[in-house]
């Protein structure tokens, strides 16, 4: 028998998927992107699906509820985005224990009913059930768009250029917070967290956008991602994917990575490397994307659009470049659902 470790959450999935044949001419793209895309006449329906379960994903020792439920919207809403698509309806699916009261889940729920507002999206349906194991979030989310606007990981081409959106890094910096904070207030019930000069880090971990703006601003600057996915398990995981799925190899560079003042001041006193915390942290559910050289200029004037390197041959690898022209091999060391 083997540990689901061994291969980790995508070895697992391709296990488990690799041999699937679709059945419906409707299916015109199953497992292996941020969303499937269905196609029913006219625009193309995408969908996707993501879980939170109590205790791996979220600690309601500092997560507030209302809060939980944005961000378990938002984790949904930005895998659409990443499509280049619109995000449009959504399911939500609650596993609640006894310990939680009809109060606590109109709160958690506040927190959905409140994202779908702001991103236009419509809850249409669900389920709710008991849970032994404490409190567990599924959301579906649907989105449409046009067949020829969709962007999946496997478009980037040689010679393109790599960009991400805001800052990265951020997010992990606001959960190393909460936990360091966490851990003196057992020690000192009395006390009090020191957040003070920090907000922007803990709403960035707390309570996360989705891009949605920038899908807008790249379509009316006319540009079309070549390949694009939304940074949940950190850049490197996700810049390698898009490379292995696109068959090219790529450089980016350390001085040209978006980092926030906030965090790398907390970094430096928590004694962390900022570079490895934005490469390698997580949930930042900024977009990273790549487009064809001859969009630069239209990139230009797209504020919180950041150019951090370009797609190179497959045989140069996948690399950071630091910042005295060393080259490092990137590895994917960000989330791993079954370590």
């Amino acid at each position: 028998m083997s540990d689901i470790s061994t291969i980790g959450e995508f070895g697992l999935i391709k296990r488990l998927t690799s041999d699937m044949k679709l059945k419906n001419t409707s299916t015109r793209l199953g497992v292996g992107d941020d969303a499937a895309v269905l196609a029913f006449g006219g625009k193309q329906t995408l969908v996707t699906t993501d879980m939170l379960l109590e205790g791996i994903h979220f600690n309601l020792e500092y997560v507030p509820l209302k809060h939980l439920g944005y961000k378990a919207a938002v984790v949904n809403i930005s895998d659409i985005c990443a499509m280049n698509a619109t995000p449009t309806q959504m399911l939500v699916s609650l596993g609640i224990s006894k310990r939680f009261s009809v109060e606590n889940i109109e709160e958690l729920y506040s927190g959905i009913r409140l994202a779908c507002e702001h991103y236009g999206v419509d809850i249409v349906g669900g389920d709710t059930c008991s849970s032994l194991t404490g409190l567990t979030i599924s959301i579906t989310c649907l989105g449409e768009a046009k067949d020829s606007d969709i962007v999946y990981r496997n478009g980037a081409k040689e010679n393109d250029l790599i960009c991400v959106t805001g800052n990265l890094g951020s997010a992990y910096l606001g959960l190393q917070l909460l936990e360091r904070e966490r851990e003196v207030l057992r020690a000192n019930p009395e006390g009090t967290p020191e957040f003070e000069g920090k907000e922007y880090l803990l709403q960035r971990q707390l309570k996360p956008e989705a891009r949605l703006d920038i899908i807008e601003q790249l379509k009316k600057a006319g540009i079309r991602p070549t390949a694009m996915m939304d940074i949940s398990d950190g850049l490197s995981s996700e810049l390698m994917h898009i490379c292995k799925n696109s068959g090219v190899g790529c450089a980016i560079y350390e001085d040209k990575i978006p980092i926030d003042y906030q965090a790398a001041v907390l970094a430096e006193e928590m004694n962390l490397n900022i570079v490895t915390c934005a490469l390698n942290g997580g949930e930042d559910y900024e977009l990273l994307f790549t487009c064809s050289l001859s969009d630069y200029e239209k990139l230009i004037p797209i504020e919180d659009v950041y150019l951090i390197g370009h797609i190179t041959k497959p045989e140069l690898g996948m690399n950071l470049i630091g910042r005295n022209g060393e080259q490092i091999g990137l590895k994917a060391q960000g989330w791993q659902a079954f370590e």
